[in-house]
């Protein structure tokens, strides 16, 4: 039975996931912006790598020291090589204007790696040493302008659970994570090993596939529980989730559009429908061009670059991916009558022109 509800829940996030899920182009660079990005591929681990696109500041004979964000996709970006790019908007972190935002070096290395989906492979266990692999031959090969104080990792649902299963397994090398919806809720036991790194977790309210209450919420709780520095943790929450120009995406689920954008709207303001606190439950208000981008700079760790050994803290504690319970069930059902009802009711009642 557990793994005919696995089967059913992966099929259901795959279909809607999928919906809509092609990015809107906020302005004419983002294709350009996309073609920026390099293949490259890490070395097997168990019989498996992991293959990524990646963005490089290096100019010629710069010796500049860059951090280095990884970017976790979720469940139907990865059936093919360059797809991981390709639909969603993580390019523009690669724009001019977002890569001055890497203080102090003025840019930053973007790897977007992929979890080979063609292979019935997506974001599970089985991938966490390939892609520490891949991450440690990257650093390896870029050693000369890594700033290996500067690591930052997230992703958005599935991508948003392995960003939380890196983090864990192997918080000496991350100086900050941020996931998004992720499709993990770990206990204390996992957020233990986060307790001094700083978290940024985003989510919509009406999230139908990773619940808002029973699956996002108990992660944050146990994430500010666990830290030591609740000061530096926050959570956004979109109680209507939209691109950065205001129009609503076609599912709540997509909540990492704010992510991809900086987490300011296009005008440069406030992002729509987004509220966000710190883990002291204090209110944080961002201001421009102050967003993500800035946070993650802020923070730095003591990594040394040494290579990942196994699983790391992940084969200490008990594994469970699983997040369905009769509540978890019951409350996805509640979550597609609440998005079906919001849809009805938007063809009756539509928002005024360039509103919805």
């Amino acid at each position: 039975m557990k793994k005919l509800l696995s089967l059913f829940m992966a099929v259901v996030i795959l279909t809607l996931s999928c919906i809509g899920v092609t990015a809107i182009s906020l302005n004419d660079g983002l294709d350009a912006l996309k073609a920026q990005f390099l293949p490259g591929e890490g070395p097997a681990v168990n019989g498996y790598s992991v293959d990524y696109r990646y963005f490089s500041p290096v100019k010629q004979s710069d010796s500049t020291k860059y951090p280095i964000v990884i970017w976790l996709h979720g469940l139907g970006e990865g059936g093919e090589e360059g797809a991981q790019i390709k639909k969603n908007n993580i390019a523009y972190w690669a724009s001019d204007e977002f890569q001055s935002r890497f203080a102090p070096a003025g840019g930053a290395f973007i790897i977007a790696a992929r979890s080979r989906e063609e292979m019935g492979i997506t974001w599970e266990n089985c991938t966490i040493e390939p892609l520490r692999a891949a991450i440690d031959d990257f650093i390896a090969k870029n050693s000369k302008n890594v700033d290996l104080s500067r690591i930052y990792i997230g992703g958005f649902s599935m991508g948003g659970k392995m960003t939380l299963k890196m983090a864990v397994a192997y918080p000496e090398m991350f100086a900050a994570a941020f996931p998004i919806c992720p499709a993990w809720s770990p206990d204390t036991q996992a957020t233990e090993y986060l307790a001094d790194m700083p978290i940024w977790l985003t989510s919509g309210k009406l999230d139908p596939l990773v619940n808002y209450n029973l699956a996002v919420t108990p992660t944050w709780k146990s994430i500010v529980a666990s830290s030591n520095v609740p000061e530096e943790c926050r959570f956004s929450t979109l109680s209507t989730v939209r691109y950065p120009d205001g129009k609503r995406t076609s599912s709540s689920h997509h909540a990492w559009f704010a992510v991809n954008y900086d987490m300011f709207a296009i005008d440069n303001g406030a992002y729509p429908d987004m509220t966000t606190v710190n883990g002291l439950g204090e209110e944080v208000t961002l201001t421009y061009p102050k967003g993500m981008i800035s946070w993650l700079t802020a923070h730095t760790s003591d990594f040394d670059g040494s290579a990942g050994i196994g699983m790391g803290n992940l084969e200490k504690i008990e594994q469970t991916d699983s997040m369905i319970t009769a509540d978890s069930i019951a409350s996805f059902i509640q979550s597609l009558i609440d998005i079906i009802s919001q849809f009805i009711s938007n063809l009756f009642n539509p928002l005024p022109q360039g509103g919805c």
